[in-house]
């Protein structure tokens, strides 16, 4: 968020101020408390971080955590302390979350809801229903929203499927200003990703419940592509099994993350180029050792893809070490990517990554990784710095369940 007028109240950068900005003095939740990080060296011109917490599968905590980074004051639950009338919380599964303008958009799988809170002091401004929604992405008068369109499939005792229904996927068409849903376009089985870039939508089909039923048993592999203006789709580009996660770098590149299908295909990252669709291409592909680019979580920052992996993603008898690449387009007239393998790896169970600028270091980041441990307890976030081919730890916090969703503000 472009904070430059208020950043000369200060007379310098957010986090060199040496009083809190107006905007967390007024704010209702500044007194909210926290643990407190270390944050006295930060150069970032991000006011919050925040945290989304998936929580459990039917367990009704999904949650919401922020890091204001004027005081380094980590806050938990912060939707349901801002939000105390609104008895179930944040809701079932909290899938994605992304900041626009000042509103916090929300994505609560399980619960059907797409909730928008003020980022200001995370108030409740509406909970628009959409049925099992995934993903979002925003132009600039709708926001689009991928939905599952209540696929679901259940295993008895043996693990067979005794129960499942399996429509294709949706995107939902909401209205920036009224919060209303104003229509629905159909897309490929189990859509996840999207995002939005020159008049057209970029929807990433997974085919997540489709694998486990007839005829194919099979994964989508399709990118569905939807002109915005008309609200339909205009073509489906074959890319890899299991897709996941779509970015846009604003210049013409649409990445799109696979998962695999855990056995024999592995994760990877790809890419198209806007201006033609048809031709898929795969980050790394020329390189001496392909299986450095492994994509188990992933984000953008600016025109460049982070991705985290791990080399053996198909076996899980041992614990798994994972390693932080990225990937970016230096000149699309030749296809020459740029890739950067970072010296931090990391352990225990990572689940969600965030990457923001150090305001004042040419190539400096901070890259935030949610750990989500056993998958049922609290997790954690830890900070680390990027810098000239170091990747220190600054500091680690405890989280909510299934800590896997940032966006900054």
């Amino acid at each position: 968020m472009k904070k430059a007028t208020l950043l000369l109240l200060c007379g310098t950068l957010l986090c060199a101020c040496e009083k809190p900005p107006i905007w967390d003095i007024f704010s209702k939740d500044s007194s909210l408390e926290g643990t407190q990080v270390d944050v006295k060296d930060f150069k970032t011109d991000v006011s919050k971080l925040f945290v989304l917490n998936e929580g459990g599968m039917g367990s009704n905590n999904a949650s919401l955590d922020f890091i204001r980074f004027s005081n380094g004051n980590y806050v938990t639950g912060v939707f349901k302390k801002m939000n105390p009338d609104i008895a179930a919380g944040l809701g079932d599964v909290g899938n994605d979350i992304v900041v626009i303008g000042n509103e916090v958009w929300i994505v609560v799988n399980n619960s059907g809801l797409v909730e928008v809170i003020s980022a200001n002091d995370e108030t409740e401004i509406a909970a628009i229903a959409v049925p099992t929604p995934r993903n979002i992405a925003f132009d600039a008068n709708y926001a689009y929203v991928t939905s599952w369109a209540g696929a679901y499939v259940t295993y008895d005792s043996n693990y067979m499927v005794s129960d499942s229904k399996n429509p294709k996927g949706q995107v939902y068409r909401i209205d920036l200003k009224t919060k209303k849903v104003e229509g629905s376009v159909e897309v490929g089985y189990q859509p996840e990703g999207i995002a939005y870039y020159g008049g057209k939508l970029y929807v990433a089909n997974s085919g997540g419940i489709s694998c486990s039923l007839p005829p194919d048993y099979s994964y989508e592999n399709t990118l569905s592509i939807i002109d915005a203006s008309s609200f339909k789709v205009v073509g489906n580009v074959e890319i890899a099994p299991n897709l996941h996660k779509v970015y846009s770098d604003g210049q013409g590149v649409i990445y799109v993350t696979s998962m695999g299908d855990y056995y024999m295909n592995h994760t990877g990252l790809f890419y198209i180029y806007a201006a033609n669709p048809s031709e898929v291409h795969k980050a790394g592909k020329n390189q001496q050792k392909p299986g450095d680019l492994q994509v188990s979580i992933s984000c953008l920052n600016g025109d460049t893809v982070y991705c985290a992996g791990t080399r053996d993603e198909f076996d899980w008898s041992t614990p798994h070490t994972y390693y932080v690449w990225s990937f970016s387009i230096v000149d699309q007239s030749t296809d020459r990517g740029k890739i950067v393998l970072y010296p931090r790896e990391l352990t225990g169970t990572p689940y969600g990554l965030a990457v923001i600028d150090h305001t004042n270091e040419v190539g400096g980041h901070y890259v935030f990784v949610g750990d989500a441990g056993d998958y049922f307890n609290p997790g954690t976030v830890t900070c680390y710095e990027l810098d000239f081919g170091n990747a220190d730890k600054l500091w680690s916090v405890t989280a909510g369940v299934c800590p896997g969703h940032f966006a900054a503000w």
